[in-house]
């Protein structure tokens, strides 16, 4: 009994080891900076406004489906902006795209994904995640149609959102800024060799730090290291106790195990996949980890048809935000959410494993 829980140990640390060596200072330090810079700069009230029965579609829908690259939330953390928007009268469309976008398109988790399972993959969680929040808001308007026609009054009634003073400054720093970011981010987790690779992160950084200087305002520069840092301390803490004790858990439960349930791309492992991370909570970026290691994706175990519906379930829905849900909206609207996610994730799955061949 010793010896196995020391094995666990071992191969929990060694596990850990692994991630910390390869994907932390090329692939989440930028992608922590680019999110803290993103909550700094892209403000939530500019996307959150645009939510009325009576906005257009599609800016609506398209605002809302890219909103967790903004957010960078998990399924928890959206709940209250989530109850915020339905209790001042969004409209129910949008607000449950917004509910499934916000954690399905969190940046961290695209950029980690990519990195650690692969391009295909974390490319395919991306375009998934939005063509389905805004299929799912779609389906929930049509199907609660009578909501939206009762809140229409409310909306109209309710106090605009006041815009934020404009920092005097070129209309193109702010994209520059973002574009050498998303630039140090692409060049350092590229396959090329650091004599290549140095020189132009430096180029980059140097030019970041002069549009710092000469460009931004000092309490917006400390407010990004503050959201960076805010970011870093809620996640990272948590990526390394969950990485670590999915090494362990490997060690009893070995990915093998899986296999007759995830091993293949069928539309049956596909579906319990996505009814499988609606259940399971599973913190912002855990559920890389999850799927590499724990279900064996990374091993050949778990076929990339249910690592995607896993992918596409599990950030968005989980057990306990369901809960909270059917206190928010109400049970039928909470119960259909759910299977919408589940079937659509499913759908996904299966789809991006008939494409894979």
């Amino acid at each position: 009994m010793i010896d196995a829980f020391i094995g666990s140990l071992l191969l929990g640390w060694e596990t850990l080891a692994g991630y910390l060596q390869e994907h932390v200072v090329t692939c989440l330090v930028p992608a922590f900076f680019i999110a803290g810079a993103i909550a700094t700069f892209i403000k939530k009230e500019a996307i959150l406004k645009y939510f009325s029965p009576d906005s257009p579609k599609s800016i609506a829908y398209g605002l809302a489906s890219v909103s967790g690259t903004v957010l960078a939330v998990c399924s928890c953390t959206i709940l209250p902006m989530f109850a915020g928007l339905f209790k001042r009268g969004s409209g129910i469309g949008p607000a449950t795209t917004f509910l499934y976008a916000g954690p399905a398109i969190n940046i961290l988790a695209i950029v980690y994904t990519a990195k650690v399972l692969g391009f295909d993959l974390g490319i395919a969680r991306a375009v998934f995640a939005i063509v389905m929040s805004i299929i799912i808001g779609l389906v929930m308007a049509t199907l609660f149609r009578s909501y939206d026609t009762e809140t229409k009054e409310k909306m109209r009634l309710a106090p605009s959102v006041p815009t934020g003073e404009r920092a005097e400054r070129p209309g193109w720093a702010v994209p520059l800024f973002f574009v050498l970011l998303v630039g140090i981010l692409v060049t350092a987790t590229a396959q090329v060799d650091w004599m290549i690779k140095f020189p132009l992160i430096y180029a980059m950084t140097l030019v970041v730090a002069y549009l710092l200087v000469y460009f931004f305002e000092r309490d917006e520069v400390t407010e990004w290291g503050y959201e960076t840092w805010d970011l870093t301390k809620k996640i990272f803490p948590i990526l390394l106790v969950g990485t670590f004790a999915l090494g362990m858990l490997a060690f009893f439960l070995p990915p093998e195990s899986f296999r007759p349930f995830f091993g293949n791309n069928s539309i049956l492992s596909t579906l319990l996949a996505a009814i499988v991370g609606t259940i399971l909570y599973m913190p912002t970026l855990l559920e890389v980890p999850i799927v590499g290691t724990m279900f064996g994706y990374s091993s050949g175990a778990m076929a990339p048809g249910p690592a995607l519906s896993l992918l596409l379930s599990g950030p968005s829905v989980s057990l306990p935000s369901l809960l909270v849900l059917s206190r928010i909206m109400g049970a039928k609207k909470t119960v259909t959410y759910a299977i919408l996610v589940i079937i659509f994730s499913s759908l996904a799955g299966f789809g991006y494993g008939l494409f894979l061949g």
